[in-house]
């Protein structure tokens, strides 16, 4: 469907894993988070996710919650959104929205799909969506061809892993850990056999996402999934930087950093 498919496919050529990054959109600025995107991409990131602020992030850890509460209080919108997947798809970089179910239902499911195709949006990760209550979205996913991310969790039984990857496109999100987004001291150690699991039910790239912070983390992930997601470290480097062109250098020190980490796994 996107060119999802073909990154992981050369990543795979490599014998490396994937690096995706996450940020919300609008922080510190729409303009600022572009920047930052752009600079990721630059520094060796893969595939980018940018992400929906959203006044009840259930699944968000407290960085994140920060940032995404800054843009909100400064008037992002969906439109800053789609504005920000076209500016950073024009990387070249495969650029997916992560985005809880509420904002695209009010948008319009078949509108959403439909404006981020036209902005060359590859795709989007719905957290608290589930298969069972996508009916509609898998239709407009289908229709506009952009890949549909779904979750897959360490109490996913076999039946569920098998429900799940049935309806994903693109790549499998892997969540290492149960609770809310944030960096730990180590990655969760059902990791590996969650990805073993999924990969028993599927073709598709299984990323790991939630708690990796370094390039060590991003390494040892990278030995076992075929992606790395990596979203609060790079919130908490633009969270304490003095000014936004700080904020860009760190994360781009960052990104580098964990580019060199999942390649020499």
């Amino acid at each position: 469907m996107s060119g999802l498919r073909e990154v992981f496919a050369r990543a795979r050529a490599e014998d490396r894993a994937v690096l995706v990054a996450y940020l919300p959109a609008g922080y510190p600025s729409v303009d600022g988070a572009i920047a930052a995107f752009t600079a990721m991409v630059a520094a060796g990131v893969d595939v980018v996710e940018v992400g929906v602020p959203y006044s009840d992030p259930v699944m968000d850890g407290t960085a994140i919650q920060e940032a995404a509460g800054a843009a909100l209080a400064a008037g992002v919108t969906m439109p800053d959104v789609l504005r920000t997947v076209e500016a950073v798809a024009a990387t070249g970089a495969p650029t997916l929205v992560m985005s809880y179910w509420n904002p695209i239902e009010q948008y319009g499911p078949d509108a959403f799909a439909r404006d981020l195709a036209a902005r060359g949006g590859s795709g989007v990760i719905t957290p608290d969506l589930t298969p069972e209550e996508a009916g509609e979205w898998i239709a407009a996913t289908d229709a506009h061809g952009v890949d549909r991310v779904f979750l897959v969790a360490l109490s996913s039984t076999p039946t569920r892993l098998a429900t799940v990857t049935a309806a994903t496109t693109g790549f499998v999100y892997a969540a290492s850990v149960m609770g809310v987004t944030g960096v730990r001291a180590q990655v969760s150690a059902g990791a590996p056999d969650l990805v073993a699991r999924t990969r028993a039910v599927t073709d598709l790239p299984v990323a790991v996402g939630l708690g990796v912070s370094d390039a060590a983390q991003a390494a040892a992930v990278a030995g076992y999934a075929d992606g790395v997601i990596v979203g609060s470290a790079f919130v908490r480097r633009l969270l304490g930087a003095p000014d936004p062109a700080a904020g860009v250098a760190a994360v781009r020190e960052l990104a580098a950093e964990l580019a060199a980490g999942v390649r020499r796994s």
